[in-house]
């Protein structure tokens, strides 16, 4: 029967469920940031010449995750621009959860889960399986390529940084941080935000530039729309 989970227990439900598909492997989540030891198991996966299908929805992945995924070239990505679901399966089991395939959110939020087995859940699996194929149809598979990475010379001489990073604003304090359009929010921040989720919920400022959003700025969209081509430039975002 169907078992609930709780954060340290869907990572671990993740983890095997991914270590132990035998055919194909289905990920489904809205925002992706893989952890060391899932990228392991997924490269293993994908020497194995497994069917791994991930299904995510914004196009704006760090450039590390970027670059990570256009070397799996066996892996196939699809774009879903309304995904707010995450469920993960394999062949014989599945996971229906809050947590996002987002390295914080496997360590630092409170999640809840549950997990599926083919056997025992037969028919509740088989729901799940359909609605996966569904999503995969309705989305748009995409190749991920290289992220060309902004010259180190000309981006500190045109954005100052912090601990040798370029410098962005949390969208919702304003405090410098990091620029990553994936994390547009300090700590604290995320860990307000994080207890809804909202990606289009209005923040307070531009995390390119710093200045008053007037509410026109979300995790979903960090930047101004008139700051968008410049920061493009300078970042290549």
């Amino acid at each position: 029967m169907a078992k609930f989970l709780n954060t340290s227990g869907i990572s671990y439900h993740l983890e095997e469920l991914i270590i132990n598909t035998k055919d194909k492997i289905i990920l489904i989540s809205p925002y992706l940031q893989f952890s060391r030891r899932i990228k392991e198991h997924i490269e293993g996966l994908n020497l194995k010449k497994i069917d791994i299908r991930i299904v995510y929805r914004d196009n704006k992945l760090a450039p590390d995750e970027n670059n990570w995924l256009s070397q799996q070239v066996g892996v196939r990505t699809s774009l879903l621009q309304n995904l707010h679901a995450k469920c993960y399966l394999n062949e014989s089991e599945a996971i229906i959860t809050s947590m996002n395939l987002y390295e914080f959110s496997q360590v630092n939020n409170n999640e809840m889960g549950i997990h599926i087995t083919r056997a025992n859940d037969t028919d509740l699996y088989n729901s799940v399986f359909e609605e996966a194929q569904r999503l995969l149809r309705v989305s748009d598979e995409i190749r991920v390529t290289i992220h060309k990475l902004p010259n180190t010379t000309r981006e500190t001489a045109t954005k100052e940084t912090v601990n040798s990073k370029p410098t962005g604003y949390c969208i919702r304090t304003g405090v410098k941080i990091p620029f990553n359009i994936e994390k547009p929010l300090c700590a604290d921040a995320f860990k307000s935000w994080s207890k809804y989720g909202d990606p289009n919920f209005a923040e307070k400022f531009c995390h390119f530039s710093g200045e008053p959003s007037n509410k026109e700025t979300s995790v979903a969209k960090p930047i101004l729309k008139k700051n968008w081509r410049k920061a493009h430039e300078i970042f290549n975002c």
